[in-house]
């Protein structure tokens, strides 16, 4: 794919998720600030900041599909510009309206989720994918090293307030650049001249129109095994993430200004480690090889973590650093392993499921996870997190997924029939079937 828009749009639509991650996962950050504002629980804490991870399972599919037909310009644009308006009142809310607009920020900002997976399903090859999804994913760590980098200290001068107003500033602004600089991707099969592809394979449906359009990818289990082992390797991610903070804070007793950005500089970690791990899989003959291996060494690093704090260990804080690069490194390989398997005309719907999935094991996590730590401390609450990795490797075992594709035109599917579009979507075993790649 010779188009170098491709790095372009790429770069707009990882910028625009980047934007909405600053208050999609980075409340957590302002907990020692909420605590102090609202005197709530920390059980009820955890729910507050999981709020817009429960906005986010509520509305990302629908956004898949408004992506799917009518492009990633529309939804980044209003998606973004629209949940930095409930941002907003939710800054200036309190009480139960405070839990139920920052859900509605989290259903409106989860369009840039939705969207961003289809510019990279639409504008880069399949050998390109992981790459190409790996820079995208470093949004959530680029986006939670902001917001642990900022957040607590405009929280420390002026309240949670101030921190929520200026993450929906940055969510509005960023909305507005994208709506005026994005071009969606080209679809399969249109044959417009600025199509990274050259001319529309003949009889290839339009995956943007009422045409016929490819089988749904689920009646195979592929996608739902890489969906579950996802979910199981977003608690590990959460059970740490979401409470790093906290307990630099209150259990080590590391000042906010100095656990902040030590916390966003392992984000940063986080992010080359997810463009790596991408680039990795694109090079490996088994897309999630990759994924198993991280998803050990994952386990690995929470146990090291929870028997550190439970001997009370000096190296606990150094090993939590490590357990956050660890539990967020994952991310591009999975999606990549979901635009392999997922034809065109559902790269939507599929990474905005694959997202969903991942948001509901995000959304019980923290008030889950909270009350475990107040029931039983944080040594065992990450001995317990440390089986959810595992327990991932386990769902992925023997599941073949390839990081190259052949040459079938993107939604074939549609056009073989019920037994092609019917049969096990395992992909890209061997070499392809001529000297270029295709693209779905």
């Amino acid at each position: 794919m010779a188009d170098s828009r491709r790095w372009v749009m790429l770069g707009i639509g990882t910028a625009a998720q980047t934007a909405g991650t600053l208050y999609l996962y980075g409340l957590p950050f302002l907990l020692p600030a909420l605590r102090r504002a609202t005197g709530l629980p920390l059980w009820e804490l955890g729910l507050l900041v999981a709020c817009p991870s429960l906005g986010m399972v509520l509305a990302l599919i629908g956004w898949g599909v408004v992506a799917d037909r009518r492009g990633e310009r529309l939804v980044i644009g209003l998606g973004l510009t629209v949940g930095a308006a409930f941002l907003a009142g939710a800054a200036l809310a309190a009480g139960p309206a405070l839990f139920g607009l920052l859900a509605l920020a989290g259903a409106a900002g989860s369009a840039v989720y939705a969207a961003s997976g289809r510019v990279v399903t639409g504008w880069f090859a399949p050998g390109e994918r992981g790459l190409a999804m790996g820079i995208r994913q470093t949004s959530q760590p680029l986006g939670v090293a902001a917001a642990s980098a900022v957040l607590p200290v405009l929280a420390d001068s002026g309240g949670p307030r101030l921190a929520l107003l200026v993450a929906a500033a940055v969510s509005a602004l960023t909305g507005i650049v994208a709506a005026l600089l994005l071009v969606d991707a080209p679809r399969p099969g249109t044959g417009s001249p600025d199509s990274p592809t050259s001319p529309a394979t003949p009889g290839v449906p339009d995956a943007g129109t009422g045409a016929a359009r490819a089988r749904s990818p689920y009646r195979s289990p592929t996608l739902w095994r890489v969906h579950g082992a996802s979910a199981l390797l977003v608690v590990a991610q959460f059970a740490v993430g979401a409470y790093a903070l906290d307990y630099l804070v209150t259990e080590r007793g590391w000042p906010v200004r100095t656990a902040g950005p030590l916390i966003a500089g392992a984000q940063l970690v986080a992010a080359a480690a997810r463009v790596l791990a991408g680039h990795w899989s694109d090079r490996s003959a088994q897309r999630l090889r990759p994924l198993r291996v991280v998803a050990a060494g994952t386990a690995a690093a929470l146990g090291a973590l929870a028997l550190a704090e439970a001997l009370h260990a000096p190296p606990a804080a150094p090993l939590l650093l490590v357990a956050l690069v660890a539990t967020v490194s994952w991310h591009g390989v999975a999606y990549a392993a979901v635009a392999d398997v997922a034809p065109a005309s559902w790269a939507g719907r599929a990474t905005s499921t694959q997202t969903v999935v991942q948001n509901v094991a995000a959304t019980a996590t923290p008030p889950l996870f909270g009350l475990a730590v107040a029931g039983l401390g944080f040594g065992p609450g990450f001995a317990v997190a440390a089986l959810f990795p595992l327990a991932a490797v386990a769902v992925l075992h023997g599941l073949t997924v390839g990081a190259h594709l052949s040459t079938r035109p993107p939604d074939a599917d549609a056009l073989a029939g019920p037994e092609a579009a019917g049969r096990p979507t395992a992909v890209g075993i061997g070499r392809p079937a001529s000297g270029r790649q295709g693209m779905s």
